[in-house]
């Protein structure tokens, strides 16, 4: 009765198929890019420092008059490097 189940093997595809996967979850948890990661942070933190208000004491006025400054500095920081390389690097 219980004979031919002790006979038979048991499929060992199940088990080594769970164990593959979980070594690919172990090893897609510990390798996370991190050239992505650090690449967000920066972007995360160049919107906040654009798009962030300030202090709550401030007024409308302010706050655009900060955004405002903040985009024409942006603007004249790529102007400065395009500038610059086209005169010292491309030349």
């Amino acid at each position: 009765m219980t004979r031919r189940s002790k006979d038979r093997p048991t499929d060992p595809r199940p088990a080594r198929e769970e164990e593959a996967r979980a070594a690919l979850r172990r090893i897609a948890a510990e390798t996370e890019t991190i050239g992505t990661s650090q690449l967000a942070r920066l972007g995360n933190r160049a919107r906040d420092h654009f798009i962030t208000p300030g202090s709550e004491d401030d007024d409308a006025v302010e706050i655009w008059g900060k955004r405002i400054a903040r985009g024409l500095a942006l603007i004249v920081l790529i102007g400065l490097i395009y500038h610059l390389y086209t005169t010292y690097v491309a030349a």
